[in-house]
């Protein structure tokens, strides 16, 4: 049998808080540098003005779900795999696997492009793009999405160094690439020299740039002997159990992803009721959600290696002692950041722009839903922690309920005569839902009773149970 690697045996007997904290510092720090991307890009992007930052709004649900896609749930269904394969001391199946995730990871980022790049007008117009904040949207997709491969393949390759425990690669090439960013987004918006301006556009292509020498680093670990999974050319072919074995879980995961970004895209068509001024006021301020989907994930990924590497080796009760040690680390620190947003929203809005209908709606927006942060990382922990275990039942149906709640909901309070508060207050309520829904299953057993999904689970874990 093979012997274990020092960093299974930390996930498999190390006390867990701890572990958990040590684990989860380098990727908190990973996840805050990938969140400055985006906000970095923002930040430039708002000086070109309110039609640029609008149509940016836009996008960034679309390109959101493809980052989310990516890293969480195709990332979630890797790492989860590799974890696994780990726990069980398949040494070679873990190695195979990092190239089939490259596989799976390039498939995926051919549709993304193949879908955006003729359907992105449509979409954007429909959710209330017209004019210059239609045609800066369109800008900024086309670039973005005609190098969707490399987002794909870069939080593939990541997800595969996560899934063998370590968080402090991807770390380095992502801070790393934020050192990249600072001159290069500002140098392709504004031009310089011979540099042309190239606007909303230069954004794109800086973000497209850095995930290219990214993904070139992360490639060349995965190919040294310092990493646990190897990415190998030679003597591994395809095998669909193990292609399989990535897809159960990110294929589900994805549907989780959609629901969470169809939510807010959702409230931005609403929103656009409102005006370009509500738009980019709720774009700018739902921003703050989505930096915890990353701050969240800094927990998460060690919490999804933990788990699936204590259910590979058959401790239940371990991986649900991690889970919910973790799910109070998550709300703690995503309630921590909705009360301050809360309570002084403005300096948050005021780093990209200071048009006064952008201020409005943005301040109503993080006062409303602010205090509501919590259970969002309640559920979003939980789903990191369900994908460790491979069953997703749960978070799917969670996710599905918040997006029922958020868009009739929303859909109701305007027909009722409701202002823009009402469609954040019904947010806030989605978010409970979507909270309670999932907590409440895994605290009576889906994972490890009948119900979840798959239920093929249930009987690989019954084989892998000491006797």
């Amino acid at each position: 049998m093979t012997a274990l690697d020092p960093r299974t045996r930390l996930l498999l007997e190390a006390p867990i808080a701890s572990s958990l904290l040590r684990l989860a510092l380098p990727n908190v720090l990973v996840m805050v540098a990938q969140a400055s991307v985006g906000l970095i890009e923002t930040y430039f992007v708002g000086k070109l003005g309110t039609d640029a930052l609008a149509g940016m709004a836009l996008v960034f649900p679309i390109v959101m779900l493809m980052q989310m896609s990516s890293a969480g749930a195709l990332g979630g269904g890797i790492a989860s795999a590799i974890a696994r394969a780990l726990g069980a001391r398949r040494r070679e199946d873990a190695d195979a696997l990092v190239l089939h995730a490259i596989v799976v990871a390039l498939a995926f980022g051919l549709v993304f492009s193949a879908v955006l790049l003729p359907g992105g007008a449509w979409l954007y117009a429909r959710m209330g793009g017209e004019g210059a904040s239609l045609a800066a949207a369109l800008s900024y997709s086309h670039c973005v999405f005609a190098g969707a491969v490399l987002v794909w393949v870069f939080n593939a390759l990541a997800a595969a160094i996560r899934g063998t425990g370590n968080m402090a690669v991807p770390a380095r090439v992502t801070v790393g690439g934020v050192f990249f960013l600072v001159p290069v987004s500002p140098l392709l918006i504004f031009g310089w020299g011979p540099i042309p301006a190239l606007g909303i556009a230069g954004g794109a292509i800086a973000l497209l740039l850095y995930y290219l020498v990214g993904t070139v680093a992360l490639a060349a670990y995965l190919r040294s002997k310092h990493s646990v999974a190897r990415l190998r050319f030679t003597g591994v072919r395809l095998h669909w159990p193990l292609l399989r074995d990535i897809l159960r879980v990110g294929l589900i995961s994805s549907i989780a992803t959609v629901c969470v970004n169809l939510s807010i895209g959702v409230a931005t068509a609403l929103a656009g009721q409102f005006g370009p001024g509500a738009i980019a006021g709720y774009g700018t301020g739902s921003r703050l959600e989505y930096l915890l989907v990353p701050l969240v994930f800094g927990f998460g990924a060690p919490l999804l290696a933990m788990v699936g590497t204590c259910i590979g080796a058959g401790q239940r009760e371990r991986a649900l002692r991690a889970t919910w040690i973790g799910v109070g680390m998550a709300f703690a620190m995503a309630e921590g950041v909705g009360l301050a947003a809360a309570l002084f929203p403005r300096p948050w809005l005021m780093l990209f722009g200071h048009d006064a209908a952008m201020l409005e709606a943005g301040a109503q927006y993080l006062r409303t839903v602010g205090p509501f942060y919590g259970f969002f990382g309640v559920g979003l922990i939980l789903y990191f922690a369900s994908q460790g275990a491979g069953r997703l039942l749960w978070p799917v149906l969670g996710n599905l309920a918040r997006l029922v709640v958020a868009a009739l909901g929303g859909w109701l309070a305007l027909r009722w005569g409701g202002t823009l508060m009402h469609v954040f207050a019904v947010q806030s309520l989605a978010l409970v839902i979507y909270a309670v829904v999932i907590a409440s299953a895994i605290a009576g057993g889906a994972w490890f009773g009948p119900v979840g999904w798959p239920r093929s689970t249930a009987r690989l874990l019954q084989r892998l149970e000491p006797s």
